[in-house]
């Protein structure tokens, strides 16, 4: 191996094609392209083969994108380092405007080298699998409100609303199943966007089952059963949140959840001057929208309802007082904000960034159970 210690190497991925560029250890050391190859696992492997061979230690990453995290499990698999940097973070030099993949691929490396990448976490297989499934749900979710929308929109063209309250129960749908038009060719029209929302909403429903199916088989089941105690979430809610976050033991504070969550405060301050503006809006945006929506809940006077009881007292006595906790502060801290003059989407985010807090202290909690139990396994 002679003097090459240590190489970083950075792919620059594409569907078809990897541009992949390395750079040597040291301040001083060679930055080299050296070319394209195929995305497939085996061009991969006859790569880090030929490099293993000359380098004693070695290093890899690239850009989290489209092309998912298979390149990392197999690297990872191969014994070699390897992370997923994120995107909006990589530096960026303001005054460059050319991108070409060999520039990119040379970028990466130098940053690697230079310890300036923040790495992503990576979910197993499994994690993914459960991820994607929840994902479906949501587009799923999306897909009944654009054809709801549609049918509603083709209505008022025509000077017909509905005058009840919540669209889409019994009552709406009676009313829509009583619609006269004066044309044929209406009332085919406006049948097939009917249909069209039914099979969304059975889609939808379809999904939501696997989600129930899957979920006591996988690794953070206790954790979503937990969850369920809070109010505002749902088997659905704590699934796809968790699916999207993960472990959350991976966070040390609470602040390291809202700030991932891109739940604080963006601030530009300088000298004596103190500037805080909006929500920083980082890190996962579905699972912030989840968390907002469970917030809602919180504007109500602290009370389990009649459907929550049982999944309340099956969670642990611990959980159940972070719960019951979680409803008076953010209740009272709804109430104090909307006294002061907050919007209420505003005094909604704030909520939603202390609801984070709560569900790291349920993770927490089970997390240290689950220890405690191992250990006293071990013991026994």
């Amino acid at each position: 191996m002679g003097d090459h210690i240590a190489a970083f190497v950075a792919f620059d991925t594409s569907k078809l094609r990897n541009a992949v560029a390395i750079a040597e250890a040291g301040r001083l050391g060679e930055v080299r392209f050296f070319g394209e190859i195929d995305n497939t696992a085996e061009a991969t492997a006859k790569l880090v083969k030929k490099l293993a061979a000359k380098y004693e230690r070695l290093a890899f990453c690239y850009e989290a994108g489209p092309t998912g995290y298979g390149l990392y499990r197999q690297i990872t698999e191969l014994g070699q380092e390897c992370i997923v940097a994120a995107p909006s973070l990589v530096p960026k030099k303001p005054g460059d405007r050319v991108k070409t993949n060999r520039r990119d691929a040379l970028d990466l490396a130098k940053l690697l080298r230079a310890g300036q990448l923040t790495a992503v976490w990576v979910p197993d297989a499994r994690h993914e699998a459960m991820r994607d499934l929840t994902r479906g749900r949501g587009a799923a979710v999306q897909d009944v409100r654009m054809k709801g929308q549609q049918v509603s929109a083709f209505l008022l063209r025509l000077g017909r609303h509905y005058a009840g309250k919540t669209a889409w129960t019994k009552a709406h749908m009676t009313w829509l199943a009583s619609q006269q038009f004066e044309h044929p060719e209406q009332r085919i029209a406006f049948e097939e966007m009917l249909l069209a929302v039914h099979q969304a909403q059975e889609r939808v429903a379809r999904l939501e089952q696997a989600i129930r199916t899957a979920v006591p088989d996988w690794s953070l089941a206790e954790v979503v059963e937990a969850l369920i105690a809070m109010r505002g979430i749902d088997m659905v809610t704590a699934t796809a949140f968790l699916a999207e976050i993960g472990d959350l033991s991976r966070f040390r504070t609470p602040r390291e959840l809202m700030g991932y969550l891109g739940l604080v405060p963006s601030e530009r301050s300088t000298g004596e001057r103190i500037a805080r503006g909006p929500i920083t809006k980082a890190g996962n945006r579905r699972a912030r929208r989840l968390l907002i929506e469970s917030a809602w809940a919180y504007r109500h006077p602290p009370r389990v309802g009649k459907d929550k009881q049982a999944k309340v007292a099956a969670a642990p006595r611990a959980v159940r007082e972070i719960a019951w906790k979680a409803q008076h502060r953010l209740y009272s801290r709804y109430r104090a904000l909307t006294r002061n003059g907050k919007l209420k989407t505003v005094a909604i985010t704030a909520m939603a960034r202390e609801l984070a807090a709560f569900i790291w202290a349920v993770s927490r909690e089970i997390t240290n159970a689950g220890r405690a139990a191992a250990q006293q396994g071990i013991r026994g």
